[in-house]
């Protein structure tokens, strides 16, 4: 288990002690792995967690970059199977467990992804899968700010894993050759999916694995920022994947997404702050 910390001790911390419940259902190592934090983290997480396994970076290597190197630790800790998972969330005890029976089935699974809900809202859905198109570069999560029900806990494969919460056979991330660290914020899950579906594996959407995420990102508070840097990477993904007409079609649409996009956030925003 790879959890990426970066100025977010208190998000992370809540995380660790969800882990600890969850890894006595189903024993499992959790590597922190401290990217460049500026604020103290990794001490903090020492105090309140004396045994946590901590990587501490020298400086922030982005998403693609902190759990490349978590990955590579987890490969020399003698690791078979590796999940990503964001440090501003908690897991369900029982969530390891469904996950790992999947992985480890003989369905041809490359990656498995959980039924993932807000924090501020524990029945509202924020991934119950993803879709995406290299025609239009429209990238969304099935089931988002819906509440849960029946259609969104059948099993089955999936357009593509959300970096939020993914687990991977280390043999598959080690073929992928890891994260695309040249996206450098957002759409580095989508390319890993789109690499991995290249392979003739599937993404497997697992409902009986739950995790509730805050929504927080390193950049709150900065919405402008956020979206020019999702346009960025939507464009840098649609040039490696799609067709020559994607990133024209993507950049003329762009207006009629970026009210909602826009919305969706300040939301997210509101959210966060009546669970504070």
């Amino acid at each position: 288990m790879v959890v990426l910390n970066w100025n977010g001790a208190d998000d992370t911390i809540r995380c660790l002690h969800s882990l600890d419940a969850a890894a006595l259902e189903t024993p499992f190592r959790v590597l922190v792995v401290d990217n460049g934090s500026s604020d103290g983290s990794a001490g903090r997480i020492r105090r309140e967690l004396p045994d946590a396994e901590i990587l501490e970076l020298p400086s922030n290597l982005g998403y693609g970059g902190g759990n490349n190197a978590g990955f590579r630790r987890a490969e020399e800790m003698g690791a078979d199977e590796v999940l990503f998972l964001n440090n501003d969330t908690v897991v369900d005890s029982g969530f390891a467990l469904p996950l790992l029976t999947v992985l480890r089935g003989e369905g041809g699974a490359g990656a498995v992804v959980p039924k993932i809900f807000y924090m501020a809202n524990p029945s509202l859905i924020w991934y119950a899968g993803g879709e995406v198109s290299l025609r239009s570069g429209l990238v969304r999560h099935v089931g988002l700010r819906r509440h849960d029900g029946p259609r969104f806990s059948r099993p089955g494969t999936t357009g593509y894993a959300t970096g939020c919460c993914v687990g991977l056979r280390v043999g598959v991330v080690r073929a992928l050759g890891g994260f695309d660290e040249a996206f450098g914020m957002y759409a580095e899950d989508v390319d890993l999916s789109l690499r991995l579906r290249a392979m003739g594996l599937r993404i497997v959407f697992v409902p009986s694995s739950m995790v509730w995420h805050r929504v927080s990102g390193a950049f709150e508070g900065r919405l402008l920022r956020k979206l020019w840097l999702r346009t960025a990477s939507t464009v840098r993904l649609l040039q490696k994947h799609g067709t020559p007409f994607s990133v024209p079609l993507f950049l003329l649409l762009l207006p009629l997404r970026l009210v909602p996009a826009a919305a969706g956030m300040f939301f997210s925003r509101l959210r966060r702050e009546e669970s504070a």
